[in-house]
């Protein structure tokens, strides 16, 4: 990761869109004005397993804040509706988990399974358990909406899984303090007064809450939430970085797959040095070239018409004995048994 890099996955589920648009769309703007210059549609927010770029939703937030200049309290109404249902697995995880304390360990572990753009960490020192909510990664143009926003749905997370209306001990904002008829709505919002012009953004933690059981404690369905979180998580990082940029590469290459040097060459860099760098993100050329072959290989089986000789061409196979011993590798079976399970 370069200094200029973000920290949050390039791409993310489509559901933080979908609530901010609600949100939108109720506060009096149109669907469209809410997706202005994001490249999506109505017809992309029925879509609920859909993914974005993470460039698209914080398009989103500048297009509501721009709409909405008289809401000073936008990112705090927008925090409310992220309850632990709209993160999908991520959220199902941290409800089977035995206690506060382990919810919390595992929801940060996974951290950029959720919409959080705020880098969020636990903190642990002689005055007390702490949640750092960093929001200097972000633009300055969104980054008090993003504060708020962010840091009420954590609120909304610990009340969920507690019960309890007042999450917190006590809440810092590094913000200067808002007019006194606002105060009401931060106390709602964390369920106590924050202290403002803090020298950074802290929410309390009570231990012995972090030590209390929860009520879905489920270490079976835990495990397996888990595993999911895992999986999908390694997806999301497969699309970012050296490697992300080396597959997409590899797929646009045309009538066959590109080899190291022209893959290096496009990138402006030397075979060595991809060679370094992608190793430095825990791969390799070959192993990027060999998972593309296998999706590759999936897509062009299931066109109507193509021959076995074409498809092994197009993946560069000289023969199609290679291909096939290859894809019996990757699938346990032959392409054409493939076809007939994919048919059925």
């Amino acid at each position: 990761m370069t200094a200029s890099t973000p920290p949050w996955p390039r791409l993310r589920n489509i559901g933080s869109v979908q609530l901010m648009t609600q949100l939108g769309t109720e506060l009096g703007l149109t669907v469209p004005q809410c997706l202005a210059q994001t490249g999506l549609d109505v017809m992309a927010l029925a879509d609920g397993q859909a993914q974005v770029e993470a460039a698209q939703e914080l398009q989103v937030v500048s297009n509501l804040l721009a709409g909405l200049p008289e809401q000073p309290l936008l990112g705090l109404l927008a925090g409310r509706r992220y309850q632990l249902s709209r993160y999908g697995i991520w959220g199902y995880a941290l409800l089977c988990s035995a206690s506060l304390g382990e919810a919390l360990d595992m929801g940060l572990r996974y951290l950029d399974l959720t919409f959080a753009f705020c880098r969020i960490h636990a903190r642990k020192d002689g005055s007390g358990h702490w949640l750092v909510v960093d929001d200097s990664w972000v633009e300055p143009s969104v980054r008090r909406f993003l504060l708020l926003r962010d840091s009420s749905a954590i609120a909304r997370i610990h009340r969920e899984l507690t019960g309890l209306r007042q999450p917190f001990k006590s809440v810092q904002l590094a913000l200067p303090a808002p007019p006194a008829e606002q105060l009401a709505a931060y106390t709602e919002a964390y369920g106590c007064t924050p202290q403002f012009d803090a020298q950074e953004h802290l929410l309390e933690l009570d231990p012995e809450l972090l030590a209390r059981a929860l009520p879905g404690d489920n270490p079976a369905m835990r495990e397996a939430c888990e595993v999911q979180c895992h999986q999908l998580l390694q997806r999301y990082r497969a699309r970012d970085g050296l490697a992300g940029r080396v597959r997409e590469l590899l797929l646009e290459g045309g009538a066959a797959l590109p080899d190291m040097p022209t893959v290096a060459a496009r990138l402006h860099l030397t075979e060595r040095t991809l060679r370094r760098r992608l190793g430095e993100e825990q791969t390799s050329f070959r192993q990027l070239q060999e998972e593309t072959r296998e999706a590759l290989a999936e897509e062009l089986l299931r066109m109507p018409g193509l021959s076995l000789e074409a498809v092994a061409v197009r993946l560069g196979y000289g023969e199609v004995s290679n291909f096939v011993h290859a894809f019996r590798r990757w699938k346990g079976m032959t392409p054409r048994q493939y076809c007939r399970s994919e048919r059925a």
